[in-house]
């Protein structure tokens, strides 16, 4: 594998994590009006946002 390909590889996951986490605190603060529960599901990210969207 090339470097180059792991370099864009690396930069595709922390976009993907940055984005789930920004869309996990985004639906748990309009859902919740709470700051605390907002960190809480940012820190789970992607696992929040499935089970929002799941039981929603």
């Amino acid at each position: 594998m090339s470097r180059g390909a792991t370099y864009v590889r690396k930069e595709i996951v922390s976009k993907g994590v940055g984005f789930g986490s920004a869309l996990a605190i985004a639906i748990s603060f309009t859902t919740h009006q709470s700051v605390l529960w907002a960190i809480i599901h940012g820190f789970f990210s992607w696992f929040y946002v499935i089970y929002y969207v799941l039981t929603r």
